[in-house]
């Protein structure tokens, strides 16, 4: 059975999509982009700000389905400009210290409401 999930500290979905689904000990969370859930803002000062809202985001849907970073097997990340690859991954990277999960990291053209980052993830308990 899959379970819509969602979390007032996360942004309100901009499409018709569900912000995370539980399917039983797996959790699939969208694509969440630097939205300020208590603002309405878009973050986009700097790569930085703007992974770190989202990691915040990410991890407001993980907690909202009693799942922790340790949890989650795969991300996919969506950045604007590729030459951001860096200060984004030192970001990132201080959510995973130890067995980071799988993922891939892509440029694309444009994002949801022009976000210069976008990231997704599926979690799994053990």
């Amino acid at each position: 059975m899959k379970k819509a999930l969602h979390n007032p500290k996360a942004p309100a979905p901009i499409g018709p999509y569900s912000p995370a689904i539980l399917v039983g000990n797996q959790l699939f969370i969208s694509g969440q982009i630097p939205l300020n859930p208590t603002s309405g803002e878009l973050e986009s000062s700097s790569i930085e700000s703007a992974t770190e809202q989202v990691m915040k985001n990410l991890e407001a849907l993980l907690h909202a389905a009693h799942f922790a970073w340790s949890d989650v097997v795969k991300c996919s990340i969506f950045l604007k400009d590729f030459n951001d690859f860096q200060r984004m991954n030192a970001v990132y990277g201080s959510y995973f210290t130890e067995n980071p999960p799988a993922r891939e990291t892509v440029q694309v053209s444009r994002l949801p409401m022009d976000a210069i980052i976008e990231i997704s993830c599926i979690a799994l308990k053990s």
